[in-house]
């Protein structure tokens, strides 16, 4: 009797899962309201815009850190956005910036004002995330956590590795920093970097 009891509560927790992958069983919610969809588009066309100008600027200087780092944190954060608008059956953008479909501004001429145009970008984030994304969303509490944890990697991560990169940018060189093709971070840490 308890192997298969064993058994069924193993069956039952693949199909579940089996489920969920396939897209039958999503946790119950609410459908977006119209100013909870207009934030999460913003806010994806804030990752797509940001993740567009870092690969501009690594098409130029090449794959250096903090932004080949910060480009890969802005993929897993549009694609948190993207799982949303999945998940409420709502059709995802394709990124305008990587299209053309809307302009980047000029890259920066050294990398030294790429690293300040970087600081800019991620205070300008938080401005847009506590003024404008998480007051249209605080009744969804599901929006409210991925919209913070999207702000708090922009000042607690990404700010900070692009001031840093910007009192070094004289000496980067290749990859990395020094020549060392070490850098920022090396490419540890959580999805919401």
């Amino acid at each position: 009797m308890r192997f298969h009891s064993s058994l069924g509560t193993r069956l039952g927790a693949i199909v579940a899962v089996v489920a969920v992958v396939a897209g039958t069983a999503l946790p119950a919610h609410a459908a977006l309201t119209s100013a909870e969809h207009r934030a999460v588009l913003a806010a994806l066309d804030d990752e797509y815009h940001a993740q567009a100008t870092y690969r501009a600027i690594m098409e130029r200087f090449g794959a250096v850190r903090p932004f080949s780092n910060i480009e890969r944190a802005e993929v897993s954060h549009a694609a948190a956005l993207i799982g949303v608008l999945r998940q409420n059956g709502l059709s995802v953008p394709a990124n305008p910036y990587l299209s053309g479909a809307k302009p980047l501004a000029p890259v920066p001429g050294t990398l030294a004002e790429a690293c300040a145009l970087g600081v800019q970008a991620e205070m300008a984030n938080s401005g847009l995330y506590d003024g404008r994304l998480l007051p249209a969303v605080a009744g969804n509490g599901q929006l409210t956590q991925i919209l913070t944890r999207l702000r708090d990697a922009s000042q607690t991560k990404h700010l900070p590795a692009f001031q840093r990169c910007g009192g070094r940018a004289g000496q980067m060189q290749g990859r990395g920093m020094g020549g060392q093709g070490r850098g920022y971070g090396g490419g540890r840490g959580p999805v919401w970097n």
